[in-house]
Order: C-alpha cells, then sequence, then structure tokens
C-alpha cells in the first residue's frame, strides 16, 4: 500500500510540474495603439527580449507572442518612440489589453541636399556616383576575408595582427558577456526577429537583444577587421551576421589554445 501511495505522489507531482511549467510561458495577446490617435498600428515589431522570439501586429494592431511573468517586450515602429514593457500577471487576465507607442516630435529646418548632379540618364549618373573603396583582403589558405577600410599602408597590418592573435584583441570582449553573445544563434533563428533588423541601421534593437552597448559593437567589428564604411552603412541584420561570425570564429580560435 505504502508503495502504492508513494507512485501516486510521484505522478502528481509530475502532473503539478508539467501545469506550472505550462503556466510558466502563456500566450500574450494585446493590442498597439498610437496614443494621439488612440487607432490601432498595423506592422509593429514586436520582441521578446528573455525568450528572443518575435512577432509583428496584424491590421487591427493585435498580436501573440509567448511569454511569462516578468519577460520584457520591445516595441518597435519607424516614427514612433521604441517601448520596453514588462508583462505582469494583470496582462494575461485581462483582454485586449492596449500598449501604446507615442510619434516622435522632429523638428524639421529647411535643408538643401546637393550630393551629386544627377541628369536622369542611368548610364551618365552611374558614372557620377562614388564608389565604395572599402577593401577586403583574402589570404591563400584562409576561407574568409578580412575588411580593412580604404587603400593604406596600415590596412594589411590591420588584418595580419587579427589572423595573428585574434583571441587576444576579443577574449576581454566576448569574454565579458558570454550570456550575451549566447543568443547570437537565437537571435539569427528567429525570422520575425531577422526581418526587423534588416529594416533598421540604428543598432538599438541589437543593443537590447544582446545586451550590449553601442560602443561595443563598433569594437568588436574593429577587432575583426571590418571596415569604417561597412560599420556606419551596414544594417542592424548584417551588423549581427558580422558579431556572429566573428563569435563563432573566436570561439574555434579559443578552444585551441
Amino acid at each position: 500500500m505504502g508503495k502504492y501511495f508513494v507512485f501516486l505522489l510521484i505522478i502528481c507531482g509530475f502532473a503539478g510540474f508539467s501545469q506550472e511549467t505550462e503556466q510558466e510561458t502563456q500566450s500574450f495577446s494585446a493590442i498597439v495603439v498610437n496614443a494621439q490617435t488612440q487607432r490601432p498600428m498595423e506592422s509593429v515589431h514586436i520582441v521578446n527580449l528573455n525568450k528572443v522570439r518575435g512577432t509583428i501586429t496584424n491590421k487591427k494592431g493585435a498580436f501573440s507572442i509567448h511569454a511569462s511573468v516578468n519577460d520584457t517586450l520591445y516595441f518597435s515602429f519607424l516614427g514612433f518612440k521604441s517601448q520596453k514593457i514588462r508583462v505582469t500577471n494583470d496582462m494575461f487576465k485581462f483582454k485586449e489589453t492596449q500598449i501604446a507607442l507615442t510619434e516622435l516630435a522632429y523638428a524639421l529646418e529647411e535643408v538643401i541636399v546637393r550630393p551629386f548632379q544627377l541628369t536622369g540618364y542611368l548610364e551618365i549618373d552611374v558614372k557620377n556616383l562614388p564608389i565604395n573603396t572599402a577593401y577586403q583582403y583574402s589570404i591563400s589558405g584562409l576561407s574568409v576575408g578580412y575588411e580593412a577600410g580604404r587603400k593604406n599602408p596600415s590596412a594589411v597590418t590591420r588584418v595580419l595582427g587579427a589572423i595573428l592573435n585574434p583571441a587576444d584583441l576579443l577574449r576581454n570582449l566576448f569574454g565579458k558577456k558570454p550570456n550575451q553573445m549566447r543568443k547570437l544563434r537565437m537571435v539569427k533563428e528567429d525570422d520575425a526577429i531577422r526581418d526587423l533588423l534588416a529594416s533598421k541601421f540604428d543598432r538599438e534593437t541589437l543593443t537590447e537583444l544582446l545586451q550590449i552597448e553601442k560602443v561595443d559593437i563598433e569594437d568588436i567589428l574593429n577587432n575583426c577587421s571590418y571596415s569604417k564604411s561597412f560599420i556606419t552603412t551596414a544594417n542592424d541584420l548584417q551588423i549581427l551576421d558580422a558579431i556572429s561570425s566573428c563569435y563563432e570564429e573566436f570561439k574555434v580560435l579559443n578552444r585551441r589554445r
């Protein structure tokens, strides 16, 4: 009789654990509206920074995403102030929770832009456009190339320095943020987050996801011998892929030491 009682306790324990796990991660739904007009906002990007999952709102401003209590949701939309919301128990209990985004106010002044003298003829205008002169160096026997910016005598020195002692250059940077760097693969596997990063150039979403500063991102790419032009002009998805590639190389080299 005692054995059966213990068996029942174990079964009940597993059932309770299962229910608790299901309760921890639930489907959270809400509606995103314009704070000024109270109208629903379509195509707002939402990222669960804890679960590293993303989604977007539909035509009615509604969305649904897996979340747990105390998870942080990051809302982003062009022309609106990005916002972070911490999920609470009340948000799960009450239906049609509304999240309001505030439109950014820009003081526009008269700006005269004259970067190029365009004629309207493609063959002529293409010749007048500037060419990106950032160079990428490759060395026989290595499967990857190294960007070093504009052609100058120190470019090759930077590349050789990164190849000969790359782990030492990056150990301090990656070593300080091990948990954040482990998120790289999770971020790259979520299509909604990749779509969001492909449309952004401000590094804000990257800093929130990886919990690192913009200056850290620039330091990582500099030490991986990416050119200044790439660092300043690439979109956030390209920056993510560059950091990820650099981190994978660092892990391989670090294991060999």
